[in-house]
């Protein structure tokens, strides 16, 4: 069976999610969820699940202690779904194609430092786009530039505000994130 191991900083309902799906589906498993919060809610989740849980500080993140606490769970695919750090060089060169992100916006709009969750969807309503989406995509060493694995969209014409377009794109997150991780790790490159 192979392993996901996961990096979330906030709610976790995405994690959360990912967990359920493999823990029904029976394809892989999700062995461990990483946080840098070690007040997020995706902990408890994570708990609730009988999923270890493990939290550092920004310096065990550029250490080698959070590789070598990765490399204990012997990773298929690292999933970042909603962690809010850069992702360290020294774990993108330790683990090529098997680390993954879910950004909330069709990518390369809407991508980059400072661009995440309600700034997104805020930007997204000033600028009044006709639609939006989530793009699935690699990590690499920059913000949001890594090789696109999928991409969907959603219609947000009827949308007020920034909240009503972020429960659209969460709809899009929670139905798509885990298909793609299953098909992804059915392939060659994981």
């Amino acid at each position: 069976m192979k392993n996901i191991l996961i990096f979330a900083s906030g709610s976790g309902t995405n994690a959360e999610n990912i967990i359920l799906h493999f823990n029904k589906t029976k394809t892989a498993k999700v062995v461990a969820v990483f946080s840098n919060n070690p007040n997020a809610k995706v902990l408890e989740r994570a708990k609730n699940l009988n999923v270890e849980h493990f939290v550092f500080s920004k310096e065990e993140l550029s250490s080698e202690i959070v590789l070598n606490k990765v490399n204990e769970f012997q990773p298929d695919l690292i999933v970042l779904a909603g962690f809010l750090w850069k992702f360290p060089q020294n774990i993108i060169e330790a683990y090529p194609n098997k680390i993954i992100n879910i950004h909330p916006a069709l990518l390369p709009k809407y991508g980059g430092k400072g661009m995440y969750g309600m700034h997104v969807h805020k930007a997204i309503l000033e600028n009044k786009e006709p639609e939006t989406g989530i793009t699935i995509h690699y990590v690499n060493e920059h913000y949001d530039e890594g090789e696109f694995i999928a991409q969907e969209k959603v219609s947000i014409t009827d949308c007020l505000s920034a909240e009503e377009i972020a429960a659209k794109v969460h709809e899009l997150e929670q139905e798509y994130f885990p298909q793609v991780i299953e098909k992804l790790l059915k392939i060659s490159k994981v």
